[in-house]
């Protein structure tokens, strides 16, 4: 069958929709997936093998307004011209084009939400899905007119087989943050100095402690500040605007610091890496706190507030970490307790049955 998967806007989104494309690529379907065009994007979707449609989508703004207008008539037409059995959108202001489309087309819609409060193109969309695959089972109470499937979120092929990297000295304790695919300039600004502040500390406690190692992608704002940092006080480290050898950054990891997007959080869950949620303070209805919550709840996480954060505070709860032990191998068990492994597979299935009842 021919099936479209609108994914985009940003990494947390495109990477599931990649998942389970390359799940329906497998199945023997015939896959396009639709982006919005961004750069964030094409870095994601480089290895894509299947067919690629950019639609020109673009945040809801109004300034944005024409574009959006002009993406919706773009979908439209390609959606008449290829003709699709269904159409899988993954959320973001990136599914609300193809979604409108699919829907004049007379086209059957599966949507999937990645966080646990569904964003405001879900909630608007769902109107006209079939179904609303959900990756955390309380988003049912936000969607209580609509007929939805816990399926999990798919997470990127391959994340949970990655290799600790060569480079990093032996009985090394590794911290790794990441703000997600485009960074978080406040999360590095916090982190770095407080890195700072725990490597001082350790070295102050002599050569008898594990020596530090840091892994830090960025975004590219603050790479070349962030080097430079860590430079100027010896702390060993690999820093990169974008980690293009995630699994393997993954697997050298002690310890995760990261915004509390959907995919970072099951990606977490699958490679069983306990962390320190920052949820983004500006995220549309609180959703990285809710989906920080989650994880939390199960004792596998911790969250901090942004505002009330401190290097000082974080470098204390940093060294907590260093010096937990056990501790800290019962919150990477309840981690990985949180994994779907097969969720991509799940949302293949969905799509496949959506299509069967047509």
């Amino acid at each position: 069958m021919k099936i479209v998967v609108a994914c985009g806007g940003t990494g947390g989104h495109a990477f599931p929709g990649l998942a389970v494309a390359e799940e329906l690529l497998k199945r023997g379907h015939e896959v396009t997936i639709w982006d919005s065009g961004r750069d964030v994007e094409s870095s994601v979707m480089r290895n894509w093998k299947g067919q690629l449609f950019s639609t020109g989508a673009r945040q809801m703004s109004l300034g944005n307004a024409f574009a959006n207008l002009r993406a919706i008539f773009r979908c439209r037409r390609e959606m008449r011209r290829v003709k699709p059995d269904v159409l899988l959108a993954m959320g973001s202001y990136s599914s609300l084009a193809p979604v409108l489309a699919a829907k004049s087309a007379g086209v059957p819609v599966v949507l999937h939400e990645a966080n646990t409060v569904p964003g405001k193109a879900v909630e608007f969309l769902s109107r006209y899905a079939k179904v609303v695959a959900i990756s955390f089972e309380d988003t049912s109470k936000y969607l209580p007119s609509v007929k939805t499937v816990h399926t999990g979120l798919p997470v990127r092929a391959g994340i949970s087989q990655g290799k600790r990297f060569d480079f990093i000295p032996a009985g090394s304790f590794v911290v790794f943050i990441t703000g997600g695919s485009q960074g978080a300039h406040a999360v590095n600004d916090l982190v770095t100095d407080a890195v700072i502040l725990l490597h001082k500390t350790l070295q102050a406690r002599g050569k008898s402690s594990r020596p530090l190692y840091v892994i830090h992608q960025t975004g590219g704002m603050d790479e070349g500040r962030v080097i430079a940092a860590y430079l100027l006080k010896s702390i060993p480290s690999r820093v990169k605007a974008f980690e293009d050898r995630m699994a393997d950054a993954f697997a050298s990891a002690d310890f995760v610091i990261a915004r509390a997007g959907a995919s970072t959080c099951f990606e977490l869950a699958e490679c069983k890496k306990p962390a320190l949620f920052i949820p983004l303070p500006s995220a549309l209805r609180n959703h990285q706190h809710f989906n920080a919550e989650a994880f939390v709840k199960k004792g596998a996480a911790d969250e901090a507030i942004q505002d009330k954060l401190t290097a000082h505070n974080l470098c204390h709860y940093i060294l907590s970490k260093y010096d937990a032990g056990e501790k800290l191998e019962a919150m990477a068990d309840k981690m990985g307790m949180m994994s779907i492994p097969d969720a991509a597979k799940r949302v293949a299935d969905l799509v496949e049955k959506t299509v069967a009842k047509r």
